[in-house]
C-alpha cells in the first residue's frame, strides 16, 4: 500500500493555509476540485459542497458515503501563532481546522483515492460539506436533498479518536423570558421578572425525563445564562435566560417544547428544533462492521452533520474532540496515519 501519510500530511497543512470559515468555503472547495482533477477524480459540486463517486458504480449494490466538512470555526484570540500559518513540526499539524475537522477529510480523501478504481461490495461516496459549524442552509441540508435518494449508510469524520459513536446527542437551546411589571425597589411595587424566572429555572432544574435512552441515559438540561435589570432601584420587567438541552433520540426537540412549555410562567423559544440526536440502529451492519473489527466505540457529546441524514450511520475520525475550537489547534501525524489506515480497513473487509 502506498504510504498516504506522507499526502495527507501534505494536503491538510495545505488546506489550513486557506482560511474557510462557514459559509466562505469557496476558495477551499475551489483547491480541492482542481486537487482531485490532478488524480482523475471527477468532482460533483454543488455550492461549495463536493461529491465524488467511483466510476463504475453499481447500482445493486449499497452505497457508503464517508463525509466530512470543509468549514471551521473562526479563530480565537487565545491563538499564540497564525492560525492560517502555523509553525511547521515533524509530529503534528498546527493550525485551525486541522483537528476539527481537516484531519478526517484529507484522510477519507486519500482513503477514496486508494478505492477509487476497486471493486468492492459497496459502491462509495465521498462527500465533503461545507457549513457544518453554523448549522447553515447551504451545507448538508442542500448537500442531502441531492444524495439522500443514492446513499444507504454513512461514516461521518469527526475527531473521535478513530473510536466509532455510535449515537450522538442532539442540541435544543431554549430562550426564555420572563414579563413582569417595572416599579420603584423602595416601595416594593411592581412585579418583579428575575423572580418569575428563578422560579422557572427551579422548576427547570428539577425537571426530569421518564424515557431513558438505553445507549446516551438521561435528557440533560442545564440554564447557562440569565439577565435582568437596569439598575439598582428599578424593579426589573424583563428576564431573560438560556437553557442548555442535551436530548437523547428518546424525545424530539419538539416533544421537549411541548413539555416544558406549561410548567413555567416565562416563554420559552427554541432556537432551533432540527438539531436532533442520532443512534446507529440496532443490528445494523455498521455496528456488525464496528465489532467484528473490534472498534472501541462511543457515544458522542457534541452534534454533527450526522443529524442532517437520514441514513444510518457512525461518527468515527482521527484527532482529538477535545482539541476542537480551541487555541493553537493541532493533530499529530501518526494520527492522521492511524485514520487514513482505520478507514481503509474498514472498507476492505467489509463483509461480501
Amino acid at each position: 500500500m502506498r504510504d498516504y501519510t506522507c499526502e495527507a500530511t501534505e494536503l491538510l497543512r495545505e488546506l489550513v493555509a486557506i482560511p474557510s470559515p462557514s459559509g466562505e468555503e469557496h476558495s477551499r472547495s475551489d483547491f480541492l476540485v482542481t486537487y482531485l482533477a490532478q488524480r482523475g477524480v471527477n468532482v460533483e459540486r454543488v455550492g461549495n459542497n463536493l461529491v465524488m463517486r467511483q466510476p463504475h458504480r453499481d447500482p445493486s449494490k449499497p452505497t457508503l458515503m464517508l463525509n466530512s466538512h470543509l468549514d471551521t470555526v473562526r479563530p480565537n484570540a487565545g491563538y499564540t501563532f497564525d492560525p492560517f500559518k502555523p509553525p511547521a513540526s515533524d509530529t503534528r499539524i498546527n493550525g485551525l481546522g486541522s483537528n476539527d475537522a481537516g484531519a478526517s477529510v484529507v484522510a477519507m480523501i486519500q482513503t477514496f483515492l486508494h478505492f477509487y478504481q476497486q471493486e468492492l461490495p459497496i459502491n462509495l461516496l465521498l462527500a465533503l460539506s461545507t457549513e457544518e459549524e453554523n448549522s447553515g442552509p447551504n451545507g448538508m441540508r442542500r448537500l442531502w436533498g441531492e444524495l439522500s435518494h443514492e446513499v444507504d449508510m454513512a461514516i461521518v469524520g469527526e475527531p473521535t479518536g478513530m473510536k466509532a459513536a455510535i449515537a450522538e446527542r442532539g442540541l435544543l437551546v431554549i430562550d426564555g423570558e420572563a414579563t413582569g411589571v417595572s416599579g420603584h425597589a423602595a416601595r416594593n411595587e411592581g412585579v418583579n421578572a428575575l423572580y418569575i424566572a428563578l422560579d422557572d429555572i427551579t422548576t427547570l432544574r428539577g425537571t426530569t425525563f421518564s424515557k431513558v435512552s438505553p445507549t446516551m441515559g438521561e435528557v440533560k438540561l442545564t440554564v447557562t445564562q440569565i439577565n435582568a435589570g437596569t439598575q439598582h432601584n428599578v424593579i426589573p420587567d424583563k428576564c431573560r435566560f438560556v437553557v442548555d438541552i442535551r436530548p437523547t433520540e428518546q424525545y424530539s426537540n419538539g416533544e421537549i417544547m411541548e413539555l416544558l412549555q406549561p410548567e413555567v410562567q416565562s416563554k420559552l423559544t427554541a432556537r432551533s428544533l432540527t438539531n436532533r440526536s442520532s443512534a446507529t440502529p440496532e443490528g445494523h451492519s455498521l455496528l456488525q462492521q464496528v465489532k467484528q473489527l473490534g472498534i472501541e466505540t462511543c457515544i458522542s457529546p457534541t452534534t454533527s452533520d450526522w443529524m442532517r441524514i437520514t441514513c444510518p450511520a457512525i461518527k468515527m475520525g482521527p484527532g482529538v474532540s477535545a482539541r476542537s475550537h480551541q487555541s493553537d489547534e493541532f493533530v499529530l501525524i501518526n494520527e492522521l496515519r492511524q485514520g487514513i489506515e482505520g478507514y481503509i480497513q474498514f472498507i476492505e473487509r467489509w463483509p461480501l
